[in-house]
């Protein structure tokens, strides 16, 4: 994709996305299994690639920047990638922009595009930058909007770890929250969630 067409796409997104428009991002696909009280879904996801980087916490701005110029070039075959959502952070908040994950440990990541991934995605040149691959795998997720702030976070996961228990379910991990909208979106139209991925 031309370089400036490329930016003019993501800038045009960007815009959208603070209405809550967010039907330009590819997503990670997944069936709604279950659906348990106050809105819980349980989610079966397909496997899916991500480029991962190490991750200091909440505003991290670096690992943001590595992530983001590899999908803008940084890359062995010097492709430049789609965004994609949603956000999802595990253990530290963090501020969140699309597309980004961070895990449990520290990770920050971006999930690939499945047609990037069908046609092979482009190895990363820039240190401390890596492809990794994520199972299919089941996660319970409850939605809400608003402002993300570590209260509103964590009574979501409260009332997430409430349901899940009196259904009898287990968590695998830790909770982690996953946002479809970029920081500058209407907080009455952001789709917000809290997570948490399944025992086998």
């Amino acid at each position: 994709m031309d370089k400036i067409l490329y930016y003019a796409v993501t800038l045009a997104e960007s815009a959208l996305g603070i209405f809550g428009v967010r039907g330009f991002y590819d997503q990670p696909r997944y069936a709604v299994v279950e659906r348990l009280d106050r809105g819980v879904e349980i989610r079966a996801y397909e496997g899916r690639v991500a480029i991962e980087t190490d991750a200091r916490g909440q505003g991290d701005g670096e690992a943001f920047g590595r992530l983001f110029r590899y999908i803008t070039g940084a890359n062995r075959s010097g492709d430049r990638i789609a965004m994609t959502a949603p956000v999802e952070a595990g253990g530290q908040r963090i501020a969140m922009t699309v597309p980004v994950e961070q895990g449990s440990g520290g990770t920050m990541r971006f999930f690939l595009p499945h047609a990037v991934v069908a046609s092979g995605a482009p190895e990363p040149t820039e240190p401390g930058v890596r492809l990794t691959r994520i199972p299919a795998e089941r996660i319970a997720a409850l939605q809400f909007s608003g402002r993300i702030t570590p209260e509103s976070r964590a009574e979501q996961e409260r009332i997430l770890a409430e349901v899940l228990a009196a259904a009898g379910r287990m968590p695998a991990a830790a909770p982690f929250f996953m946002g479809y909208d970029p920081p500058f979106a209407l907080p009455f139209l952001r789709r917000n969630e809290v997570a948490v991925r399944l025992a086998s």
